[in-house]
């Protein structure tokens, strides 16, 4: 940086109202570096980030929340053909959810279909129908498999989507919902190594984890902290994204926001959700804040600057940050830079 550079950036005052900004922040004060750490944003490219902070079930007998959903404001919407319809409706739910999909209207929202168990009568007519529409270009993003319990399992249905015609871009959603799944969560989760699997996101299933095992869901969740855990390591070893259950009294809005920042603190991609006033706070939740991402920001610049080219290490305001620390910044400003774009 030249000297005249440096003299305008130390003689640079933060701006009013600026009391309660973080440390690392204030760099953003000094406006060669705003301006470098734009520059160098516009030039990152990243592996598509797609924001799953709130992913709302909706029953796929239900015509009306079908048409509900194409306003709703979560990032995801998951059309569930398992648990929320009855054996004899199977059927009328699969062909309601195929023209709901066909007709489209569901913008940027993510559309993942919950198909049926792959050990029930009903799997491979789900499979069937949704490897089709997607072929036809209008078909979900994802299948959400139920009750999945081992690698070999979403290898041998990825195939069989191969088989069917299936486009690439079908990817498979896993549910981590038995004991098995938890103990072979890792396996399950490398899986999306070979493109086979079309494994994107693992999904908790903490109800059912919680029948399985005689665990009790109490506030804090610390029964089932152990199992969270693997599944955000086995996701993050992985390279995938993984989602935490739900939380199940939707009029107790307080509790679930705690919950939620619990799971964001944990390294969850976002939550998993039973009702549209369960959108918001989710969303909230799973946003970094404005502080953050200023930081965030600050701490890109810093490392662009010439002084600091090829360091692995820099201080800044008596802390130390590695470059690391640079990548999951980057990280975050790429997550709000897809959010903002959702609209």
């Amino acid at each position: 940086m030249r000297d005249g550079a440096a003299s305008r950036n130390k003689a640079a005052e933060p701006p009013a109202g600026a009391v309660g900004v973080p440390p690392l922040a204030r760099i953003g004060w000094f406006p060669d570096l705003a301006n470098l750490a734009e520059r160098i944003m516009s030039g990152v490219t990243f592996h598509a980030i797609r924001p799953r902070r709130s992913v709302l079930y909706m029953p796929g007998a239900n015509a009306r929340a079908l048409e509900k959903a194409r306003s709703l404001p979560a990032d995801a919407l998951i059309i569930d053909l398992e648990d929320a319809v009855a054996p004899d409706a199977k059927a009328a739910a699969r062909q309601q959810v195929a023209e709901a999909l066909a007709a489209g209207g569901y913008g940027a929202r993510e559309v993942v279909v919950r198909v049926n168990g792959f050990d029930t009568p009903w799997f491979e007519a789900d499979l069937a129908r949704f490897a089709e529409a997607a072929a036809g270009g209008a078909g979900p993003d994802a299948l959400l498999i139920p009750k999945i319990a081992s690698a070999e399992t979403l290898r041998a249905i990825g195939s069989r989507l191969d088989e069917l015609g299936a486009p690439a871009s079908l990817r498979l959603w896993a549910m981590i919902e038995t004991p098995q799944a938890v103990i072979e969560v890792a396996r399950i989760a490398a899986a999306a190594r070979d493109p086979v699997s079309r494994l994107a996101v693992l999904v908790l299933g903490t109800n059912d984890l919680a029948k399985e095992t005689g665990a009790r869901i109490v506030p804090g969740r610390a029964p089932m902290h152990t199992w969270l855990s693997m599944c955000v390591l086995a996701a993050r070893a992985a390279g995938i994204e993984v989602l935490d259950g739900v939380w199940n009294d939707f009029r107790d809005l307080d509790g679930f926001s705690r919950e939620c920042r619990e799971a964001a603190e944990m390294g969850f991609d976002g939550k998993t959700l039973i009702h549209p006033t369960q959108i918001e706070p989710g969303n909230a939740a799973f946003t970094p804040p404005e502080d953050e991402v200023a930081a965030a920001r600050a701490l890109i610049a810093a490392f662009e600057l010439p002084e600091h080219a090829g360091k692995g290490v820099i201080q800044i305001e008596g802390r130390m940050y590695e470059r690391m620390h640079a990548d999951v910044a980057r990280k975050t400003v790429a997550l709000v830079a897809a959010i903002a774009a959702r609209g």
